[in-house]
């Protein structure tokens, strides 16, 4: 594929505004068309990105022959139906994290995925920076030793309003999906699947999580300590303790930009790393090489990975006791 990959873009919140930024700075992407379920936040989203088109159906955008992959920047309640819709229609898929509420449905989507012969990738933006490569690269190089120990917290004060996403239950919301899903994300990627985990959690009287605090334990001894929160602001911090030093992954670090080496409790080294754009572009840069070469899964970030992430989520979920309306039905 050696032309311009056509994007559209389904759901036009926050993040998609953000994303669609990053993807004008990409020579080979192409904001094709953009949907929403408001046909006049459609027109107005593609008057300030310069789409092509806009649709008021996220369907009719799916159905338009000329769009090669389609980003899901819906609540996380949703990915499940409009990934499985887009795959029906044979687009690639770069979907947002959470990839869906529960493995079941990661499971049905990698399955149609594979069935399709289509691209599928979960938008976990902080895999692509700069900054976790870094951390990878240091990490694999022995510079602190044996990981022993990752700390990693994530948390804001956010407004209550039982309505909106964060504390609505059939919007998929609570700390756990939206923010607790980083500090799980770098714990997979560096010491891989738990072998015990321990949660507990504050709930709302909507019924989803406030915060979370998790151990996790390994089988070669390291642990893993994470929370999450959305009643106060943490200090959005990584450390990975080894036995010959740390590494300091700076606020906040799901878009981090410094990482620090300590030795002994004095700083050694400092690598300032920036992103470009919103950060967003390194994920779109993963997808579209992906798209030019015929692959069908990122290996930065494989169908397995997205599925043992969304195992770990369940595995804390029942934990702490919360389940959503789609499960209990």
């Amino acid at each position: 594929m050696s032309r311009k990959i056509n994007w559209g873009i389904i759901g036009l919140g926050k993040i998609a505004h953000k994303f669609a930024e990053d993807l004008l700075l990409h020579v080979d992407a192409n904001l094709y068309a953009v949907a929403s379920r408001s046909l006049a936040k459609a027109e107005s989203f593609s008057k300030q990105f310069h789409s092509e088109t806009f649709y008021g159906s996220y369907r009719t955008l799916t159905e338009d022959p000329k769009i090669d992959v389609v980003y899901i920047a819906t609540p996380h309640v949703f990915h499940y139906e409009n990934t499985m819709m887009c795959l029906e229609a044979g687009k690639a898929v770069l979907c947002e994290k959470a990839f869906g509420m529960n493995s079941k449905e990661v499971e049905k989507m990698i399955a149609k995925a594979e069935e399709k012969k289509v691209f599928l990738m979960e938008a976990l933006w902080t895999r692509f920076i700069p900054a976790t490569e870094k951390v990878l690269e240091l990490l694999n190089s022995g510079l602190i030793g044996d990981l022993k120990t990752l700390r990693a917290d994530f948390g804001f004060k956010a407004d209550f309003d039982p309505e909106k996403r964060l504390f609505n239950k059939k919007l998929g919301g609570g700390s756990l999906l939206d923010i607790g899903i980083y500090p799980i994300f770098l714990s997979l990627l560096t010491l891989g699947i738990p072998k015990k985990m321990k949660a507990s959690a504050v709930m709302s009287f909507t019924g989803v999580d406030k915060s979370v605090m998790m151990l996790f334990d390994y089988e070669s001894n390291q642990t893993a300590i994470l929370d999450s929160s959305l009643v106060v602001s943490t200090p959005g911090e990584a450390w990975f303790h080894g036995d010959k030093g740390s590494l300091k992954l700076y606020p906040k670090f799901h878009q981090a930009k410094q990482i620090s080496f300590y030795k002994d409790q004095e700083l050694k080294e400092t690598y300032r790393i920036n992103y470009k754009g919103n950060g967003y572009f390194h994920e779109i840069k993963e997808v579209i090489d992906c798209l030019k070469v015929g692959k069908t899964e990122s290996e930065k970030m494989p169908h397995i990975f997205s599925l043992n992430l969304m195992h770990i989520l369940d595995r804390v979920r029942a934990e702490i006791g919360l389940s959503y309306w789609e499960e209990s039905e």
